[in-house]
């Protein structure tokens, strides 16, 4: 169980953390690579010291005229090799018997395993004399040509000037980043205060914005990092936008399509109402009455799909969807009133699970669509015992691309190649068919179809003289 736990992630303090934690522990790092490094600054000059002792002392191995080595140090170069006040020194020389000649008898000898090099070659190695730690400088001589033993001379001294001259180092390069690190710390800190400073103008300017206010952000006032968030509210508050003038227009539309039946409802209520009227009065506002809700409800209805298409069918559930079972579906609903109206409504094309029948789209919608193509073929469509009205829905897949094309054909008046454009626009309606209508099936049909990848056109079913008839076709992108 966490014992402090923020609710809210701080990018100030996460971007602090990642760029003072790396900071806090590559100092202790460096504090010890500055350590090794110290100690070999350290050793140079007083290794060269050793060095040219060893030579010193060197020359002053002789071979005598009994062929023995001879070694004689005079007293002032002893006592300057002895002369230092802070470390002892040490030196020794061994004969080719490895019998000792001069200097301290207990200062170790080199690993025997180790290369005694060429003569007057200075070797260095660490070692230990009497307790305590000690560099030695030593030298093998050899002083005849009967491959006779070397001899040996080494000259050992401890490491306190060593040590306090690689201290001294150490505070040198340490002491200046203690003043320096917080220093670093306070500069990242008005770093990232000047770094993160656009955001908090973005959240100004957002701030002073008005409610009614859905203009796009500027995304080039906003650093590169941020531009994609900005592009991301502006597509959100164009979203919004279309949101709110949908739902404007569509009280709009509701209050200017509702007021006319309405009227009409209340007219004919009046007119029933009305002292002296007759019963055969009555029965006609009733049926007026009637009259006018039905057109009332059917254009309710139209309003709520229409503002069901146009606010994105993409939220609803979306599936699978076969287009003939849809088309049966369809057909099997506008039957009655086909039948009531004398019309001829029948189907043509694939069967059902043909491959390629299926859309990926909301089933509701998808069958919303179909129902206006073929209630406004029903509409439209007279139909007489001299030539009866004949109403086809075709679902068509594509052998080769797989396409799926959906068409509504009716052998009505057609609709002429200048209002093609026009019928697709809310509550249009082609002059001269004296047809009761909302004018807003095909609007549907034009939503609900691009939501789906499709497109619709308009054609004549028939060429030659009139009527024409028409047929519309609904193509889907191939997937």
């Amino acid at each position: 169980m966490r014992i402090f736990k923020r609710e809210q992630r701080s990018l100030f303090g996460e971007i602090l953390d990642w760029m003072l934690t790396p900071l806090l522990l590559l100092w202790p790092i460096s504090l010890a690579l500055t350590w090794l490094v110290a100690q070999g600054l350290a050793n140079k000059p007083f290794d060269r010291a050793l060095v040219y002792n060893v030579q010193a002392l060197a020359q002053q191995v002789r071979l005598g005229p009994d062929n023995k080595i001879n070694f004689s140090l005079p007293q002032p170069a002893s006592e300057l090799l002895r002369a230092d006040e802070t470390d002892l020194v040490y030196y020794q020389v061994r004969g080719t018997r490895g019998e000792h000649l001069s200097g301290d008898r207990d200062l170790p000898a080199p690993p025997a395993e180790q290369d005694k090099g060429s003569s007057y070659e200075v070797q260095i190695r660490d070692d230990e004399m009497r307790g305590l730690e000690v560099r030695v400088a030593y030298t093998w001589i050899s002083l005849d040509a009967k491959n006779q033993a070397p001899a040996l001379v080494q000259v050992a001294e401890t490491r306190e000037k060593r040590s306090v001259l690689a201290a001294e180092i150490i505070k040198g390069v340490m002491l200046p980043q203690f003043a320096l690190l917080p220093l670093a710390v306070l500069l990242v800190w008005l770093a990232l205060v000047r770094g993160i400073k656009p955001l908090s103008e973005l959240e100004e300017r957002i701030r002073q914005r008005k409610p009614d206010d859905l203009s796009p952000l500027d995304d080039k006032a906003v650093p590169m990092e941020v531009a994609p968030l900005v592009v991301s509210v502006n597509e959100l508050l164009e979203r919004l936008k279309d949101s709110i003038v949908t739902q404007k227009r569509f009280l709009a539309d509701a209050a200017h399509q509702l007021k006319t039946p309405l009227a009409g409802l209340r007219m004919q209520a009046d007119l029933a109402q009305r002292s002296g009227s007759s019963e055969e009065d009555l029965k006609k506002s009733l049926q007026q009455i009637g009259r006018a809700s039905v057109q009332a409800t059917h254009t309710v209805n139209q309003l709520l799909s229409l503002a069901r298409a146009e606010g994105g069918g993409t939220h609803l559930a979306q599936q699978s969807c076969d287009m003939v079972l849809l088309a049966s579906e369809v057909l099997q609903d506008c039957l009655p009133r086909a039948m009531d109206k004398g019309l001829d409504l029948g189907y043509e094309g694939v069967d059902s699970g043909t491959l390629g029948a299926q859309v990926q789209g909301n089933a509701t919608l998808l069958k919303e669509m179909l129902r206006n193509l073929v209630e406004n073929a029903m509409l439209y469509t007279p139909s007489t015992p001299e030539r009866q009205g004949v109403i086809t829905v075709r679902v068509l897949v594509d052998p080769y691309s797989r396409a799926l094309v959906m068409q509504v054909e009716d052998n009505g008046p057609g609709i002429p190649l200048p209002e093609r454009d026009l019928v697709f626009q809310p509550f249009y309606r082609a002059l001269g068919t004296n047809v009761d209508g909302s004018g807003l099936g095909l609007p549907i049909v034009k939503e609900i179809a691009q939501q789906h990848g499709a497109t619709v056109s308009i054609d004549h079913a028939h060429q030659g003289s009139p009527p024409h008839g028409a047929c519309f076709t609904l193509r889907f992108a191939t997937t």
